[in-house]
Parts: structure tokens; C-alpha cells; sequence
């Protein structure tokens, strides 16, 4: 017998469930579909959203051709002879087929490459499924011949009518009696997973030889006997727990900053990826308002290299605290962008002559270095003198923020430049 997941699997979005932001009334897939006019696209989301079954749900209600291949066993020639197959059958199929390709971000860039003339040439609709971002893994050729649609992992109310269904509608499941009286435990396991949900579902009640089961979240916990935490060190969920870790250290919250850390902890992403990072934030978050966060940020990175884990989560998370609670000042990574932007804009400005090196005689006899005031000779090592381009005198990049550690560089610059 078929796995319930695949025994439920919908014909219709009708009796499609979630995603009603791409699917419901007025949605632009719900419209692409009525109106039979089904253009190239890709949809991005987590395992076990319904990507699969939208696929076929679509060629199914535009009347279409299904091929469907997998990124992971199939070869350019498969691609090929998809596409030889479509183009032989151009004359009688009234709408090119669609070719849907699972995990299409393992295709290489030549299995990526094949698909792109029939997509252009319309020969067939490629609909893409992805559980990474397609920025990052698909083509950009290709990828512009796609729209990209994100689908979203399944809401509780989502999931709760899925239980419902399988427990009212599967040939199976309806002949047992199951009273549901907790679900927190179940919906925890599943994340937002509709086949995770239903395979759960499936050992829980195959595994009861009670005539009456009661779903509770003892049961769950009893018989799953999984912590199950989301993160993948590979994927999309990476780049945003990372980005949430370092925007709660610059916004000051060490609680949600050493959450974030815990997730990655627990996920098993590298500790010295994080300890990296940790130096950027330092620099680039907390900079000139107090250089101590990145001396520490940099003893933090060598102590989680010497010890490793487990011991260096303390490191990580002693350095993630001091950095999420420090002042913050981003005024030496907004005047490196600024001067950049100004290097871009002017090119190759000369070198004022007292600044130049004069290794030559001649270059000497050209004036090179002649007006240079040594610093070290004057009061205070310090004497005005232009540094600057000419065509960029008295430009300003650095601009003092308001902490204690800048506003004392501030006085002393302008006690020194008189403005």
C-alpha cells in the first residue's frame, strides 16, 4: 500500500491545502491556471509544502503533457530527450508539455544549460522545485526566463485540517478510532512539513493496538523520540539565521542574539564560520565606539580554533553577549564606502608632490617630498598640512558618531584641523 502521504495527495486545488497566497482566490497562480496561459517558473520553499503536488496539479487542470524529472538521478540526455519528445509532439498536443524538475538546484550548470533553448523557444513550460534560494543556485541565463514563486511552510491551521482530512477522508485511517486531544507535539515534529505531518501520523496510529487511540503529546514525544531542529548548514535557513544572529547583535539584544547562536549551535554549523562573523560585527556594528569588541571578537576566533566544541560555545556565546550589549558606532564602515564610491566617481587623482618619495635624484630635483613637514618634529607629533588630492581638499569621509570613544577622537581632531 502507498504511504499516506502519497494516498492523500490532492487532484485539485480545490483540495489543496496552504499556500493560498499563490493559490487562492485572485492569487497569480490560481490565475495563471484559469486562464490556461502557464508561463516557465520556479517555486522555492521548504521540504514538504506541496511543490510536487502544485506542479502536477497545474498540468493536470491546464490539460498539459507531465514530464517529471529528478535533479538528482537525471543526466543532460534525459533533459534531451524530454525535450526531443515535445518537439516531435509540437504538431498534435494543442499546449506544450509540462517538464517539472525536482531539486533542480543540483542540476550543473550544463544540465541547466540544456533547458534553456526549449524554454525560450516555449517547446515546453519548465516548472522548477527548489529548497534552496535560486539566486545563489540556478543560472542566471535560466532564471530569467522564470518567475520565482516562495512558498511557505504550512500554517497550524494549515496542518490541523490535513490531520483532519487523513483522519475523515483515507481509506485506512477512518476505520480507526482516533480522539485528538492534543496536537502542540505533533505540530512541533512536523515544522511545517505536510509529508513529515503525515508519516508521523501514519507510525503513531499503525504502532496502537488499543481500539480507541488518543493523540496526545506524550504519545508524540514517546513514540517520535526526535528533537527536531530546523537548520540547514547548506541552505536558505543559513543565510537567515546567520542574518538574525548578527541584526539582533546590532540591535542591541543579547537574548535573541544568543538564541540565534544556540540554533546554530544545535543545527551544527561550523563554530568558526560563526567566530568570522562575529569579527565583521565587531568592525563593521560596534567599530571606533569601542575597538575592544574587535580585539575580542579576534581572541575569540583563535580560542574557538584551539578548543573546538563543546567548550568553545562558551567563547561564542561570552563573545556574542559583549558584542550585543556594547555601543555601537558604524562610522568607519560608512567612510571606507564613501571614499570607494569617491574613488569610483574620480579615478586616479595625483598624489599631492610633498607626499611623494623621492628615491631618485631626479625625482628629488622634481620637488618630490621637498615641502613634507615630518609630524614627530612639531608639538603634540602633529602639523597641518594637505594629504588629500587637490581636487578633493577638505573632503570629509569619516563622520564622528555620538559615544563617548568618538566625540573624544572628535575634539582632538578638530583642536588639530581647526574645524
Amino acid at each position: 500500500m502507498q504511504p499516506l502521504a502519497e494516498r492523500l495527495r490532492p487532484n485539485t486545488l480545490e483540495q489543496y491545502i496552504g499556500q493560498q497566497h499563490l493559490v487562492g482566490p485572485g492569487a497569480i497562480l490560481r490565475k495563471m491556471i484559469d486562464l490556461g496561459n502557464v508561463a516557465s517558473f520556479i517555486l522555492w520553499g521548504p521540504p514538504g509544502v506541496g511543490k510536487t503536488t502544485l506542479a502536477r496539479i497545474i498540468a493536470h487542470q491546464s490539460e498539459r503533457p507531465f514530464y517529471a524529472l529528478s535533479a538528482v538521478h537525471s543526466s543532460v540526455k534525459d533533459v534531451r530527450e524530454v525535450i526531443e519528445k515535445a518537439e516531435k509532439n509540437k504538431l498534435f498536443a494543442p499546449k506544450p508539455p509540462i517538464l517539472f524538475i525536482d531539486e533542480i538546484h543540483r542540476f550543473s550548470k550544463s544540465q541547466q544549460d540544456s533547458l534553456l533553448s526549449a524554454v525560450e523557444k516555449g517547446t515546453l513550460v519548465l516548472i522548477g522545485a527548489t529548497t534552496e534560494n535560486p539566486s545563489f543556485e540556478v543560472i542566471t541565463p535560466l532564471l530569467s526566463r522564470c518567475r520565482v514563486y516562495v512558498l511557505q511552510p504550512l500554517e497550524k491551521d494549515d496542518l490541523l485540517r490535513l490531520v483532519h482530512v487523513a483522519l475523515t477522508t483515507d481509506e485506512v485511517l477512518k476505520t480507526k478510532k482516533v480522539i485528538v486531544k492534543e496536537t502542540e507535539a505533533l505540530l512541533l515534529y512536523s515544522g511545517g512539513d505536510a509529508r513529515k505531518l503525515l508519516n508521523a501520523l501514519e507510525v503513531l496510529i499503525a504502532t496502537e493496538t488499543d481500539s480507541t487511540i488518543q493523540l496526545t503529546n506524550e504519545m508524540v514525544q514517546a513514540k517520535l523520540q526526535e528533537n527536531r531542529v530546523v537548520y540547514d548548514k547548506q541552505g536558505e535557513m543559513h543565510y537567515d539565521i546567520i542574518s538574525a544572529f548578527i541584526k539582533s547583535i546590532r540591535g542591541s539584544d543579547p537574548n535573541a542574539a544568543i538564541y540565534w547562536l544556540a540554533r546554530m549551535i544545535e543545527g551544527g554549523e561550523d563554530p568558526k564560520f560563526i567566530a568570522r562573523r562575529l569579527i565583521i560585527s565587531a568592525a563593521e556594528d560596534i567599530g571606533l565606539a569601542n575597538p575592544n569588541a574587535l580585539l575580542l571578537a579576534n581572541a575569540c576566533f583563535e580560542s574557538v580554533h584551539k578548543i573546538g566544541m563543546p567548550e568553545a560555545r562558551i567563547v561564542l556565546a561570552e563573545t556574542t553577549v559583549y558584542l550585543a550589549t556594547s555601543v555601537k558606532s558604524n562610522s568607519a564602515y560608512l567612510a571606507i564606502d564613501e571614499a570607494l564610491a569617491k574613488v569610483k566617481q574620480t579615478g586616479n587623482l595625483p598624489v599631492p608632490l610633498h607626499l611623494r618619495n623621492a628615491p631618485t635624484r631626479l625625482m628629488a630635483e622634481l620637488g618630490y617630498g621637498n615641502t613634507y613637514q615630518y609630524p614627530h618634529d612639531y608639538p603634540e607629533h602633529f602639523t597641518p598640512q594637505q594629504y588629500m588630492p587637490d581636487a578633493l581638499k577638505n573632503t570629509a569621509f569619516w563622520q564622528p558618531q555620538d559615544n563617548d570613544a568618538e566625540r573624544k577622537l572628535s575634539e582632538r581632531m578638530r583642536k588639530y584641523w581647526k574645524k
